[in-house]
């Protein structure tokens, strides 16, 4: 098995490359600093076996870096293979590449690439002959072929050369030398000008015209003087004419002066070939162009992306007038104004430039290229061009764009998107008389269905609710789903004579429609509220308040409802519905009306991932009748508020009413305390468990929540370590400061913290460096959609490699089915929770049960 030493800094690159070569069949040793691969290479010739070093080139200069790239440029390591990994090639890099033989280069984005460059540094090239491996080598004599009709003067050279380190081998006539040079190797041919068949400068000119001996240099050895024979021969193509009468040294200096010119010649050759090799194996596309915007090479890579086969001649073609005469808009480029063109003759450098190139079919290709000034002796000469096809790239990023605009079960706009949209709505009324309507529209009844029927059904309706209220949108209309079963739309240019009608068409179209899953047939209908939009309104916020509040009347009214909002009637009743919240709420916390719900959460590998039933809540029957892995059962602490009538409120009816009226801190306080009771109760018994408890971002602003957090567990008598507190990526980062000082001091203490909701954001992975949270919980959104979106799984498994990467654990929510919960072991997730798991429960696991289980 052939040893790779592997040297790079980043843990997560050294992991790629570690994984690609051990599942190709490597030894691989892997060592994560420069002084440590320097001691590891030092030792190569001692106690350390290896045989080919992958190298990724630093970032930035480090003084043991170029101690170990100078290292392996000498002699005792040259049979060392030698594999450079870089984000790009630049000219540092391909120079040292050049120069250093059995040495390639290979981008981290082709990092796949490394064993096919392996095996074309370490084949084993067998020689065409005995003559070619000895004359090619770097430290063998140079091959001669003495050329003369006289045995005396062969025998007497042929010694002469011997003695001074040439392999030679003579002839006696033109025949007998030109037939020996073409089936043996030979470096230098030395002839005799006059011989019976035929003159010297006749030898060296077949020599030369013949392909294969065209290589050979020649020179022309004669005892007399003559003008015309050193003219002849010289015209043939020989670089020498010596006389025999001179004296053997000098006759040597001229062999060796030829020696040293073949041998300079030859390694400008193998580094134009290495180079070549490189150009060739390199996965960017490259072409150089002159001044004038000449092209005067191009890479295999570069014809690939470009639509050209190998035979097509693109050498001395205008690289303008090929691939970059016309904008992405189909207007000219002229060359007086093409900025490449413009680099080309002023020596103009670009980084990661995007542009656009045209294929040779006439489409066009996005790339990103990086433009390079070549300079010799100081002087432009014209351009290097790198570039790279990003196509892949650009559909990814407009993908994450919809991603991040759209619903993933609807396919409709999110509320994100729409919100936007209203903005700009509002914003263009203000400048105009004309006026437009918020409809804000809440399926009736949808949770019996969704709690009957399945979330598949419920599901399915909204996909369906979406399609027929698509149906009747007009064009300039916008349709979006805001919430779990709530949609809105904008209806622009609509006067308030007409706002009725057209609003109540949507609610027509849903009261006709009949719904049909397993059999069964379900009525739905839809209260709708109305909001008008024109210069008079203060802000977006106000139209989606009022089209709200019209939509609770049209509930009141006993749903299958539009209402249209009427500042003179409706604010008093938006009032009393908020102030009746509020005081609810105090009466809430004052009587303790609030209850706590307790959800599972599943370590995936207490699970048997080939034998998961299909019911739900079955999984937790079977994890709760057993020992887990870690001895300790996990619960999300979940908030409830009982009714007079005993039925238990979801805490999206009253929070934003809560959060309105800043009491989220002493509801917070009341559920951290209950939390710990509940948790002391079951200490008590015997039971591990640990509990996850959910903070808002009014919360985090409280200066004393630590010290209260810390009391309460002392007073209860439980441990920091059974306690972990949730925080959403968006109200940590929100106030990142105060965030991270309050999650430092409980973690000191012994508490955990989880970023709920994390990958909401573009700028997630950011924030893993700056707040040190043990947990994160993918946001919902995403394993909602994993099923039938490949970017949601490819983000699950970003989150979840990077997570790992930085020591932090992984919880999935929203695990409604088995088939997601294979995807998400696939993936690497950790944790898991969700209907399918186990639905809330006011209690936890039977504590007498929690108790023989940890013990047993």
């Amino acid at each position: 098995m052939k040893k790779v030493l592997l040297i790079e800094l980043s843990a997560t690159l050294r992991h790629a490359a570690k994984k690609l070569m051990e599942n190709s069949g490597y030894d691989v040793t892997e060592v994560s600093s420069f002084s440590n691969g320097f001691a590891k290479i030092s030792r190569i010739e001692h106690d350390f076996e290896c045989n080919i070093v992958l190298l990724g080139w630093p970032a930035k200069t480090d003084d043991i870096a170029d101690e170990l790239f100078a290292t392996l440029e000498e002699p005792q390591y040259q049979n060392l293979s030698v594999i450079v990994l870089s984000h790009e090639a630049d000219t540092a890099k391909l120079a040292w590449v050049t120069k250093r033989s059995k040495t390639a280069l290979v981008l981290w984005e082709n990092y796949s690439e490394i064993i096919d460059a392996i095996s074309s540094l370490t084949v084993d090239k067998q020689p065409a002959s005995n003559w070619e491996s000895i004359a090619h080598g770097e430290t063998t004599p140079m091959r001669v072929l003495f050329v003369d009709d006289s045995p005396t003067v062969r025998v007497t050279y042929r010694r002469l050369l011997t003695q001074a380190g040439y392999i030679t081998d003579t002839a006696s006539c033109v025949e007998e030398g030109m037939e020996k040079a073409v089936a043996n190797y030979y470096d230098i041919g030395i002839i005799d000008y006059y011989m019976p068949d035929g003159t010297g400068d006749t030898l060296c000119r077949m020599i030369r015209d013949n392909p294969d001996t065209n290589h050979i240099t020649t020179a022309i050895i004669t005892g007399t003087y003559s003008d015309k024979a050193i003219i002849g021969s010289l015209g043939a193509g020989a670089v020498e004419c010596m006389f025999k009468n001179e004296a053997k040294e000098l006759f040597l200096s001229r062999i060796d002066a030829m020696s040293r010119s073949i041998n300079a010649m030859r390694n400008v050759q193998n580094d134009h070939k290495r180079l070549e090799g490189i150009l060739t194996s390199v996965g960017d596309g490259v072409y150089g162009v002159d001044r004038q915007g000449l092209i005067t090479f191009i890479n295999p890579a570069a014809k690939e992306i470009l639509g050209y086969s190998d035979s097509d001649k693109m050498i001395g073609q205008s690289a303008h007038q090929l691939f970059h005469h016309t904008l992405e808009d189909g207007t000219s480029n002229p060359i007086a104004s093409c900025q490449l063109q413009k680099a080309y003759q002023n020596g103009k450098q670009f980084r990661a430039w995007a542009t656009m190139f045209i294929h040779a079919d006439r489409n066009f290709i996005p790339v990103e290229c990086t433009v390079y000034p070549l300079y010799l002796d100081k002087n432009l000469h014209g351009s290097v061009v790198a570039f790279r096809d990003v196509t892949e790239r650009r559909l990814l990023l407009e993908e994450l764009k919809w991603q991040a605009t759209h619903d993933p079960l609807t396919k409709l706009p999110n509320r994100s998107y729409f919100e936007t949209q209203l903005l700009k709505e509002v914003k263009r009324l203000k400048r105009s008389k004309e006026s437009s309507c918020l409809l804000y529209l809440d399926l009736d009844r949808f949770k019996y269905l969704n709690d009957t029927a399945g979330h598949n059904a419920g599901d399915k309706l909204l996909i369906a609710v979406g399609k027929q209220l698509l149906g009747k949108l007009r064009a300039a209309d916008s349709l979006a789903r805001i919430g779990g079963d709530e949609f809105a739309i904008i209806m622009r240019n609509i006067d308030s004579a007409s706002a009725f009608t057209a609003a109540d068409k949507f609610r027509e179209v849903l009261d006709t429609y009949r719904f049909n899953y397993s059999g069964k047939t379900y009525k739905i209908n839809v209260s709708i509220g109305v909001a008008f939009i024109d210069d008079g309104i203060k802000s977006s916020g106000e139209v989606l308040a009022n089209a709200d509040i019209a939509c609770f009347i049209a509930k009141g009214k006993g749903r299958n409802q539009t209402h249209i909002f009427s500042p003179e009637s409706d604010e008093k009743a938006a009032m009393d519905i908020e102030l009746g919240w509020s005081a609810r709420l105090h009466d809430a916390l004052e009587q303790n009306q609030f209850v706590l719900n307790f959800q599972p959460i599943v370590a995936l590998a207490d699970l048997d991932i080939n034998a998961l039933p299909q019911e739900d809540g079955k999984i937790w029957e079977q994890v709760s009748n057993r020992p887990t892995i870690d001895g300790i059962y996990h619960y999300e602490v979940l908030l409830r508020l009982q009714d007079s009538r005993g039925q238990l409120i979801r805490p999206d009816a009253f929070l934003p009413t809560a959060e309105r009226f800043n009491m989220m801190a002493a509801i917070d306080r009341w559920v951290i305390k209950r939390a710990i009771q509940s948790l002391a109760v079951q200490d008590n018994n015997g039971a591990h468990m640990c509990l996850s408890i959910n903070l808002s971002g009014q919360t985090l602003e409280d200066e004393n929540l630590a010290a209260y957090i810390h009391n309460i567990s002392q007073q209860y008598a439980v441990s920091p370590g059974s306690l972990l507190f949730e925080i959403t990526e968006t109200s940590a980062i929100a106030n990142l400061e105060a965030a991270n000082a309050f999650i430092s001091k409980l973690r000191d203490l012994g508490y955990q913290f989880a970023l709920d909701d994390f990958g909401s954001g573009f700028c997630s992975f950011s924030h893993l460096k700056f707040l040190p949270v043990d947990e994160i919980k993918i946001d919902g959104i995403f394993i909602q959609g994993m099923m039938h979106d490949t970017v949601d799984k490819a983000i699950i498994s970003s989150i979840v490699q990077i997570a790992h990467t930085v020591g932090k654990r992984t919880v999935a929510e929203f695990v409604e089915n088995a088939e997601i919960l294979k995807q998400l072991k696939q993936v690497g997730v950790d944790y898991v929770q969700g209907y399918y798991i186990a639905e809330p429960s006011a209690t936890m696991l039977d504590q007498g049960d929690a108790a023989n289980k940890v013990a047993g």
